[in-house]
């Protein structure tokens, strides 16, 4: 498996002055995901959970519903100028009877650690229709709970700590139990990580919970909480217009600037308890 974090020597300069000191940096390697054998795409992440972030990717292409939807996943091919297998190939078989991913899902170039949609065959691809619309799910969430979610997931982001370079995503229930944080350099893969967990754990659909995300609210992130029955989505940072209007429409109650008890509700408010 490759490294979380690499070390890099750095010239660090303060007003204490110059020196030179070894700096932690999160990994970011590339990841091609194959389905039965035939390349899909290619994403830049952080090493680690990468069986999940496959999961959680195909579920939010709407490619599979559930774990038993994938037969095997396993590295392969990847290697270094060594011979050592880099372990960023991953081959996914499907299910008898699962259909495979059609043209729209493949990417035509890789997609960075920053965008999620890049590369799309087609524009029509990128609006996906979610087997588990959460527009019905009347779950109801208070303020105060919300409000212990950001720290919550700042508590688990344990390479975040030591690099500063990472977007995390956490699963809560809306009771404010946490059921997993995952990290990445990449938000979307952060996102595929722990709806990947979900899978593999029974979890689809997420129904009665929060998806809360380190960074902004962007529209691929609003997609794949619609994919996975997500019904709230919470963001430290701004949502996006787009992400606004697929909240709306998808039936997803998205906040945003969820900072201490400060916050901002986008769409369905009616699942913030007292609003």
């Amino acid at each position: 498996m490759g490294r979380v974090t690499v070390r890099r020597p750095i010239l660090h300069v303060s007003e204490k002055g110059i020196r030179r000191r070894q700096d932690a940096l999160a990994a970011e390697e590339p990841l091609e995901l194959r389905v039965g054998g035939k390349a899909l795409a290619v994403t830049m992440r952080t090493p680690g959970h990468d069986v999940e972030l496959a999961h959680g990717f195909l579920l939010t292409e709407g490619v599979i519903g559930a774990a038993e939807d994938i037969s095997t996943a396993r590295y392969c091919d990847g290697v270094d100028d060594q011979g050592r297998n880099t372990y960023n190939v991953l081959d996914v078989a499907l299910a008898p009877g699962v259909e495979p991913p059609d043209t729209g899902v493949e990417r035509n170039f890789y997609t960075t650690s920053s965008c999620g949609v890049c590369g799309k065959a087609a524009l029509d691809a990128v609006k996906l229709k979610t087997r588990f619309s959460p527009a019905g799910d009347a779950c109801r969430v208070t303020p105060e709970t919300l409000a212990t979610f950001p720290g919550q997931l700042r508590e688990q982001q344990r390479v975040f700590e030591s690099t500063g370079g990472l977007h995390a995503a956490g699963i809560f229930t809306t009771d404010g139990d946490l059921l997993v944080v995952r990290e990445d350099v990449g938000r979307h893969n952060a996102v595929d990580k722990a709806t990947g967990w979900a899978v593999l754990n029974d979890r689809i659909p997420l129904g009665g919970t929060v998806l809360m995300v380190s960074g902004r609210a962007s529209f691929e992130l609003v997609q794949k909480a619609a994919m996975a029955g997500v019904p709230v989505l919470a963001a430290v940072s701004a949502p996006s217009s787009l992400a606004a209007e697929l909240a709306d429409e998808q039936g997803i109650t998205l906040v945003g600037f969820l900072r201490g008890t400060s916050m901002n509700v986008y769409t369905h408010p009616e699942r913030i308890t007292g609003s």
